[in-house]
Order: structure tokens, then C-alpha cells, then sequence
């Protein structure tokens, strides 16, 4: 007879006979968790006691049919009355005692049993008396509120199989609960097989259900949804899976390894299909508690709706940065790290072992392969077993010989994905400006190739092949926002050097001087403020640095500043105009007293308008460039003719951001002018490559230097003061106008460092200054002098060597090649020895890598980032890569598959795009719909068609492959990609603007693209 029954009692047996069994059976029984027992009221139980004891079957005690009716507050909600005490107000029976008890007597009418369970509570076994009581309700509908009693051991499954029965949720409805505890709070209930007391529920609080919507957003957090207006939010019907993902800032990485895993049919359909649901392990230590297969759940869900354009993923985002600490913020990541981590997320947050085993792994010690590849897969699947296994994951064979015993141990290691490396040339193409000496040639950008472990010596000699320039007269600099950001020495690795360098090699001079009397001049231009610096204390000039710098060899000997001034003249003679006699004139006829007066009180250095004001000499009026290096072979690529340069010459790159130009213009990082001329009145040619540069520390990079911008102040006023003092007020005129006989200067000259700030003054006109531990120099040039006399168009242009038109030809490589050199025996490195147990040391073994079984879907990583201890580089060579059968059995071990054995042929399904450099880039992905075969071009939140001809590139990053025996034909016609399917809506496609650049190829150019979606 069950506990619920209403029947009227049986034949009850001898009254002692009941009081002995029910007595064994309290004093017997135990508490266990989770077992029943019920509340009787105290009054009938010691009335059935008396009874008992009497043995008189007659007996006026006869207690009756069990009533508890004063248990309960009324007879119609049978609500149990609050506070009652067990053994004064009730007693606790076990259920065997209760249901010969309700067998003997029956129950007073329509009074419900009181059946309570044992609960386990911490540190004590106790009968719940008092069950919860939660109110529960709907999220679409909260005002519908109705009451239940759960016990704090039933799951929260129950609570919500009695919320879809209570409120007729329709069957196969994907619900969700969450935990209301005041008027703010909500709490997701996350593991629907937590018990009620683990959950934390307790009586008065309330269990809300949403389901999820249709377009796979959930009622209580539905995302921002990219639309292109209002009304369509929910007319808008797409082909499911076609569907952008909206860029965060920098996370394109994550868009493009979601939209690669979005199309792999098999997992997304078991996300689609909430197969994820009843597999969710919330208790593993080493997942995430479930919550990033949820938050994958819901992308996939609502990109696979057909109802957006675009989804935001920000949820996503958040919970991968809150897991993955490395992911945090929005800095640009690797897509196949994130696709690494987020494989390992989803294995772990689904994988169906609840309690991992330790199990010790064994080597082969001699046995047969196929024995130990089984046992390697059946002890992973003992610790591993999830949807991510059975789609990704496959087996290879590890071989490691010991090179000194020769030890051979060989493991079976299971692999998710295959990290191929790319055949590396040992060549790498370099491009440089090369600066001559001729004053009036203008930088040739060249383009060299060099030994990619070279150093700078090997640069020099490949462009001494090109431009006839012995390598000992060539001096390699990196130029950065106009001035040198280091020098470099010959015996330096060209691996020092990037790509975005902006390299520029400069002829030299040959001098006759011994090496010790010739100094490597590195020459800077600034420009003056108008008005002094005198927030400093000191007044100096505010200068700041513009266009080129040049390297040049001076003699010791030279270095006055008159010998300087002409030789920088020299130098620059084909952007700087000397002044003709005309403005000389003009220049000393308004040099009268009044001008002066004015002059010094505005604050502007009478050094240079005494200085420059002296008569031109022979080497200043009658100097000509051309005769300076009269013997000197001109460049095949340059010419002194304009008209005979105009064709080819283009203003020189601007690299101020470090970074070159499309429009082949080279401002403010690059010297413009043409290498190292010599005075032929004062200096020799004499040989010089290195000089005092390097060991001066110029090759620092100027982040390593101080900058000192304000100890110019003190040293320049008194360069002033001593160069050219105001005469005294008394003073004869005509001794003043004595002042005032030599030409006005163009710019004034200045000792620096090599940031191209002041370090001290110049001594006076004429005198020698040491260049022992400064090898850098300024001209300073005041507004109105750079403005007539300095030609800044002619400054920026540069001409290209014919090596610059040759189209840079990529490296073509066949996927199978990558394979092979996956599988091709290697020696450990330093940093990764492997013990040999029978050496008992750590050796440099040799490791090969052998292919055993396959998943079903292959994820191939093409390795283009390459990091060694000295070396970082991106590798873009087009690797070749099939459509359509790949066959892998060439790879395999195993050469003889039996029939059982699954085929080795794959077709391609999705790739991951990478663009760009090494610290920046863009990530898209090309990826096939499953439902209609089409393929796609996915770039953020824009998609658009993609032909099958567009998908093998040099961005190829990371590519998904399907075994050919589990692809299932399409369901959907493809759709129509040709021309006229852009002027006509479809369930895929929405007419928006395009006007947006893609990073990616010509996919979103070609006649049949139509874009999908634009923010």
C-alpha cells in the first residue's frame, strides 16, 4: 500500500504485534540521506501507544484513523503550521512504520501524508521537516506567480521540470533558470544537477525560467544586434551561419577563429541540436565551470538564427578574458592561440569524465605499435572523452633516440591540431636608399637581396655590386623622425634590422688623414622658433628637427666652423640656394642701427647676423658643387638634369611614423641629400668607414639617451655674447659697420646629441671644435632664412633603381611539403632536453614525429611566425594548399588501412587570414556554409561571396579540413552569386554600403561579391 493511499484500513494483527514491530522499527531504523519518513501528530501517536498497551481491542483509547489536523494551519492549503517541535507538537516515523500504521488505521479524509526526506546536511543527517518554499514564475510573464515545495536535496532539474509542467512550456524549449534573492539580484543557476541546498535556495526567494528566443538571444540579456534599421529587427530572414561578428577593438583575431569554428559542422551542430546541455561539467577543476560553453552556445546560437547580419560578442569576450588573463583587454592576439584555448575550454567544460583517474604511462619497451597506440588512445579517452575528442582530436607517434646510448623510447600522444613549419628561405630581400657622394644625385632606393644570417658587411658588398661603391665607403644607418636612430657597425646581424626599417646607406668620403684624425660626422637640420625659450631660465631657442640627416668624413683638421659652414654648403648644394649678390646688397644696406636695435631686442642671435654678413670669399661666391667631385662616376639612376630626372624621380617616402608611404614620398626620416663631398680648397679624400660613431655610442637608439633640451640656454647666449657683442651706445658708427663686412650666413652650426638637442656651444668663428666623444652637429636654420634659401620639394625627392620595378616574387610552397617537414626527424633544443632514463640524464635527443590516426575534422596551423633567440619574422610565402582531396595517406604510419579504418581524404572547409607584420595585422576568415555549399568571405561584421579561386593565398594562417566520409551533402541550393543576384533581395544577402577598405584580397572586390553586412 503506498503512502498516498485513501483506502480504509486492513484487518490490523494483534495489538502487542503492533507494538512490537513499530517499536523495533523506531528503535532500528537509521537516518540516511535521502530515504522518506513522516510527520504524525504527538497526540495520536501516544493514544495509539495506550491502546497498544492495553491489549484490549475494546478499549475506549482507540486513537481512530491518523488525523494530523493540528499540524495544519487550515484543512485547505494544508499549510504546516510554523515552529512546531518535534516529540512535543509530532513524532517522526519511518516510512516501513508509516505505512503499517496507514495500513492498520487509514488516514482522517483528504489529509495529505506528511512525507519529509533525510537531507544531508553539513556535518549532521537531519528530516526536513520544513521543505523550501520558493515561488516561482516566467520571465515573460512575472506577475504569474505560484508557490512549490522542493526539499533541499531534490535537483534544481526537478524545480525546473515542475516550472515547464506547471506553466506548459512547449517541449524541446531550451530554458534557463535564475535565482532572484531581493529586488536587484538575479543569480544564473548554472548546474541544473546542483541539489536545492548546494544552490543556496531557501524559502521566500523566487525561481524565474526564460526561454530562448528565436533569433538565439535570451530575454534577460539580449546583445546589441547589428541592424540596419529598426523594422528589420524582426523582419530580417538570412541563410543561417552567414552572419558577421562585430569587431570590439582589436579583436578581429577572435571574429575570425569564432567564424572557422561556427563553420564546423559537427560541433555546431551539437551546439545547434543542445547536445552541450545535459553535457556541461560543472565540477571539473581544470574548466571553467561551464561558462564558456555557454557563452559559445549562444554566439553559435544566434549566428545560426538567420535573424542578424552581425552579432556582438562582448559576453564572449568577456568570459574568455576573465579565463584566459592573456586575452584581457583589447590588444591584438594570435587566432590560432585563442583557438587553442578555446578548443581546451570547450573539451574541458564538456568533457563527460567527471572524476579524471591518474594513470601512468608506459613506453613501448619493444611492443608492437598497433598495441600501443591503442592503449595510448584508450587511456586518453579514460581521461578525455568530449565532442572535442571525437571531432578534433587525432593520434601521432613520438620517436626519441638518446644520442649517447642510443636509447629508443617511443610514445602515442594525442594531438588536436597539426603545427606545421614553413621551408625558410636563407635569403631575405632588403630595401635601402643609397646616398652618394655626388651633392647633386639624388638617394636611389634599392633593392638587395642578402644572406638572411648575414650582417651589415653583406649588405654593403650586394649594393657595392649595384652602385660600383667599394664597401669600406659605405656607412649603414637606420633614419627615424629625422634623425639616427642607430649606426650600424659591419661586423652587426642584419637580423638587428626589420623590415619597417627605414635603412639608408651613405657613401663616404676617402680621406688621406690617418683613421685617428678623421671623425664620422652625423649632420642634423632644425629649425628656429621666432622667439626664444624662456620658460627654461636660460632663453635659448626652441628648435625642432626637419628633413634629412646626412653622415659625412671630416678631418680633424676641418673642423672650424668656417670649414664646416662651407662644407655643409657643399653638401646640400642641390636643395639649398646660395644667396646671389643682389640680397647680399639688400641684406647690408638694411643693416643699419635701427635694424640691429630691433634685432636684439626680439631675442635673435647677432652671432649669425654678424657672422653672415662677411664678404663672400672665392670657395663661398664662386663655389660650384660640380667641381667639388669632378672625377666622381654619377649613378646610372641619377642625373644633374631636372628635365631628364622627371620621369623617374619621386619626392622621397614619409617615414614619420616609422612606416612607409604608399606614394612613394620619404619626409622626415630619411636624409635627402647625396652623401659626402669633400671642399676641394681644404680636405683630402682619405678612406674612412667606420670612425668615432660607433664608439661615441651612437648606435644607441636615442630612447637610451638622456635628452637634455634645455642645457643649450646658458651655452648659447654665451656663444652669442663672445661671436658678436652689441657695441656700446658711445661707439663710433663706422667702428660698428666694421662689424658687419662679412656675408650673412644661411644657418648657424651647432654641437648636439644624438637626439638633436644642444649639448654645448661652438667656441667663436673659426676656431677648431673636438669632436672626440660628440660626433653629431645641427644647422640651424632661422623661418625666414629656411623659407628663401631651403628647397624642401627638391629635399624629398629620390629616384628607384630599376631592382625596385622587378615584382617581388613570393615563396611558393605545397601544404604536402609543410607535412613532411612536420615529420622530419630534428634535434632537440638547449632549452627542451628529454631525460633518458637509462643515461639518468638530461640529452639533446632526436625527435620524429610519425602520424597515426586522424580526426575528423584536421586543423592544420601553418607556423609564419617564426621567434628564435635573435630573430622575429613573419614568413609570407604562398603556401599551396588543395580545395579538395588531401590525401593523407602518404603520411600515415600505418601504409595499409583495414577496412574498418576510416579514408585519409580531406576536403578544405575554413581558413583563418592573417595580414600584415608582426605587431599589427588584420585576421578575417574564408569559411563554406554547410547548408548550402556556398563559400564566404568573413571580415568582422562584413560578409560577402567568395569564389573558390580567391581562398589559396600568402594570409593563409590556420586551415580546417573535413574528412570526405563525414561530409554531408548540402541542403540548400547554392545561392545565385552572379551580377544580377545584387540588385534583388534574397534570405542572404542585404544591399549596404561597400565603400569600407577591406584588409583582406580582392574578395569583397570582385563582380559577384555582395556585401552582407557594414557597421
Amino acid at each position: 500500500m503506498t503512502a498516498n493511499s485513501r483506502c480504509s484500513a486492513a484487518e490490523p494483527p494483534g495489538l502487542e504485534t503492533q507494538r512490537r514491530e513499530i517499536e523495533s522499527l523506531l528503535r532500528e531504523c537509521e537516518l540516511r540521506a535521502g530515504e522518506s519518513w513522516y510527520v504524525v501528530d504527538r497526540r495520536w501517536f501516544d493514544q495509539w501507544k495506550e491502546f497498544v498497551e492495553t491489549g484490549d481491542q475494546n478499549s475506549t483509547s482507540f486513537p481512530g484513523q491518523i488525523d494530523n489536523a493540528e499540524l495544519f494551519e487550515d484543512l485547505d492549503s494544508y499549510h504546516l503550521k510554523d515552529r512546531l517541535v518535534e516529540d512535543e507538537d509530532f513524532v517522526l516515523v519511518p516510512a516501513e512504520a508509516w505505512h503499517k500504521l496507514l495500513a492498520w488505521y487509514g488516514i482522517a479524509d483528504d489529509q495529505p501524508p506528511l512525507e519529509r526526506k533525510v537531507v544531508d546536511l553539513p556535518s549532521t543527517l537531519k528530516v526536513e521537516v520544513y521543505p523550501i518554499e520558493i515561488f516561482l514564475c516566467l520571465h515573460s510573464n512575472m506577475e504569474n506567480v505560484i508557490t512549490a515545495k522542493f526539499s533541499r536535496t531534490d535537483s534544481i532539474h526537478s524545480i525546473q521540470r515542475a516550472m515547464c509542467q506547471a506553466f506548459s512550456v512547449p517541449p524541446g524549449s531550451e530554458c534557463r533558470l535564475w535565482m532572484k534573492s531581493s529586488d536587484s539580484s538575479c543569480e544564473r543557476l548554472r548546474n541544473v544537477h546542483m541539489s536545492v541546498l548546494d544552490a543556496c535556495l531557501s524559502s521566500g526567494m523566487t525561481v524565474i525560467m526564460e526561454t530562448r528566443n528565436a533569433d538565439g538571444t535570451w530575454p534577460s540579456s539580449r546583445p546589441q544586434i547589428m541592424r540596419n534599421s529598426v523594422e528589420e529587427q524582426d523582419s530580417y530572414r538570412g541563410q543561417p551561419g552567414v552572419c558577421g561578428l562585430t569587431n570590439l577593438g582589436n579583436t578581429c583575431f577572435m571574429n575570425s577563429a569564432l567564424q572557422c569554428l561556427s563553420n564546423t559542422p559537427p560541433l555546431t551542430e551539437y551546439f545547434l541540436q543542445n547536445s552541450y546541455v545535459d553535457e556541461l561539467n560543472f565540477t571539473n577543476p581544470l574548466g571553467m565551470k561551464g561558462e564558456i560553453a555557454e557563452a559559445y552556445a549562444d554566439v553559435i546560437k544566434q549566428m545560426w538564427s538567420g535573424r542578424h547580419y552581425s552579432v556582438v560578442p562582448r559576453v564572449f569576450k568577456t568570459k574568455v578574458g576573465h579565463f584566459a588573463s592573456q586575452f584581457l583587454g583589447y590588444q591584438q592576439h594570435d587566432s590560432q592561440e585563442l583557438l587553442s584555448f578555446l578548443l581546451d575550454g570547450l573539451h574541458e567544460d564538456l568533457n563527460r569524465v567527471k572524476n579524471k583517474e591518474y594513470i601512468e604511462l608506459r613506453d613501448a619497451d619493444g611492443r608492437q605499435d598497433q598495441e600501443v597506440a591503442e592503449e595510448a588512445w584508450r587511456n586518453h579517452l579514460r581521461r578525455n572523452d568530449s565532442v572535442i575528442v571525437d571531432t578534433f582530436h587525432g593520434l601521432f607517434k613520438s620517436t626519441l633516440v638518446c644520442p649517447e646510448c642510443h636509447k629508443v623510447s617511443v610514445t602515442f600522444d594525442p594531438f588536436c591540431y597539426l603545427s606545421v613549419p614553413l621551408p625558410v628561405s636563407k635569403e631575405r630581400v632588403m630595401e635601402v636608399f643609397f646616398v652618394s657622394l655626388d651633392p647633386y644625385a639624388k638617394p636611389v632606393q634599392h633593392r638587395v637581396v642578402v644572406p638572411k644570417a648575414g650582417k651589415v658587411s653583406d649588405l654593403c658588398s650586394a649594393l657595392s655590386e649595384m652602385t660600383s661603391v667599394p664597401p669600406t665607403q659605405m656607412v649603414v644607418a637606420d633614419v627615424f623622425n629625422h634623425r639616427f636612430y642607430k649606426i650600424y657597425n659591419m661586423g652587426e646581424s642584419l637580423s638587428a634590422i626589420l623590415d619597417r626599417d627605414d635603412i639608408f646607406v651613405y657613401e663616404l668620403s676617402v680621406l688621406e688623414e690617418q683613421p685617428e684624425e678623421q671623425v664620422l660626422l652625423a649632420l642634423y637640420l632644425r629649425e628656429r622658433s621666432h622667439y626664444r625659450d624662456y620658460g627654461s631660465g636660460g632663453g635659448s631657442y626652441g628648435t625642432s628637427l626637419f628633413g634629412h640627416p646626412l653622415l659625412l668624413n671630416v678631418p680633424r683638421s676641418s673642423c672650424s666652423q668656417e670649414a664646416l659652414y662651407n662644407l655643409f654648403l657643399q653638401r646640400l648644394a642641390r636643395y639649398v640656394r646660395l644667396p646671389d649678390p643682389s640680397e647680399e646688397l639688400e641684406e647690408e644696406e638694411e643693416d643699419d642701427e635701427e635694424e640691429l636695435y630691433k634685432t636684439q631686442t626680439n631675442g635673435i642671435s647677432d652671432d649669425d647676423e654678424q657672422e653672415e654678413v662677411e664678404p663672400a670669399g672665392p670657395s663661398q661666391t664662386d663655389y660650384s658643387c660640380g667641381d667639388a667631385t669632378p672625377n666622381r662616376k654619377s649613378d646610372g639612376n641619377t642625373t644633374t638634369e631636372p628635365q631628364a630626372e622627371e620621369n623617374h624621380t619621386q619626392p622621397l617616402p614619409d617615414h614619420g611614423d616609422h612606416g612607409e608611404n604608399s606614394n612613394g614620398s620619404l619626409r622626415q626620416t630619411e636624409p635627402s641629400c647625396s652623401g659626402d663631398a669633400n671642399s676641394a680648397d681644404d680636405i683630402d679624400p682619405s678612406e674612412q668607414s667606420g670612425g668615432p660613431a660607433e664608439a661615441d655610442g651612437s648606435s644607441e637608439p636615442p630612447a637610451e639617451q638622456p635628452h637634455k633640451p634645455t642645457e643649450e640656454e646658458n651655452e648659447e647666449d654665451k656663444q652669442e655674447e663672445a661671436c658678436s657683442p652689441s657695441p656700446p651706445a658711445n661707439e663710433h658708427p663706422a667702428k660698428r659697420r666694421a662689424c658687419h663686412v662679412r656675408r650673412k650666413r644661411l644657418f648657424s652650426i651647432q654641437a648636439v646629441n644624438s637626439n638633436g638637442t644642444t649639448e654645448r656651444g661652438m667656441g667663436e668663428g673659426g676656431s677648431a671644435v673636438s669632436f672626440s666623444s660628440q660626433p653629431y652637429v645641427a644647422i640651424d636654420w632661422e623661418p625666414d632664412m629656411k623659407k628663401r634659401f631651403y628647397n624642401e620639394n627638391e629635399a624629398e625627392k629620390y629616384v628607384k633603381d630599376p631592382s625596385m620595378e622587378v615584382p617581388q616574387q613570393h615563396m611558393t610552397v605545397q601544404l604536402q611539403q609543410c607535412i613532411e617537414l612536420f615529420t622530419t626527424v630534428e634535434t632537440l633544443e638547449e632549452e627542451n632536453p628529454w631525460y633518458c632514463p637509462v643515461c639518468k640524464k638530461h640529452q639533446l635527443a632526436t625527435k620524429k614525429l610519425d602520424l597515426w590516426s586522424l580526426p575528423e575534422v584536421l586543423i592544420i596551423h601553418l607556423k609564419r611566425f617564426s621567434y628564435t633567440k635573435f630573430t622575429r619574422e613573419k614568413l609570407d610565402s604562398i603556401v599551396e594548399f588543395p580545395l579538395r582531396d588531401l590525401d593523407f595517406s602518404g603520411f600515415l604510419l600505418r601504409k595499409t588501412l583495414s577496412s574498418e579504418e576510416p579514408p585519409s581524404r580531406y576536403d578544405l572547409i575554413a581558413v583563418s587570414n592573417h595580414y600584415g607584420g608582426l605587431r599589427d595585422g588584420h585576421y578575417t576568415t574564408y569559411a563554406k556554409n554547410k547548408d548550402n555549399g556556398q563559400w564566404y568571405y568573413f571580415d568582422d561584421s562584413k560578409v560577402t561571396y567568395a569564389t573558390e579561386d580567391q581562398i589559396v593565398t600568402s594570409a593563409a594562417y590556420v586551415l580546417f579540413y573535413q574528412r570526405q566520409d563525414k561530409i554531408r551533402k548540402p541542403t540548400l541550393p547554392a545561392p545565385n552569386t552572379g551580377p544580377a543576384s545584387s540588385t534583388q533581395t534574397s534570405n542572404d544577402t542585404a544591399s549596404c554600403k561597400d565603400d569600407e577598405d577591406d584588409a583582406g584580397p580582392s574578395a569583397a572586390a570582385s563582380a559577384s561579391s555582395i556585401t552582407m553586412e557594414t557597421e
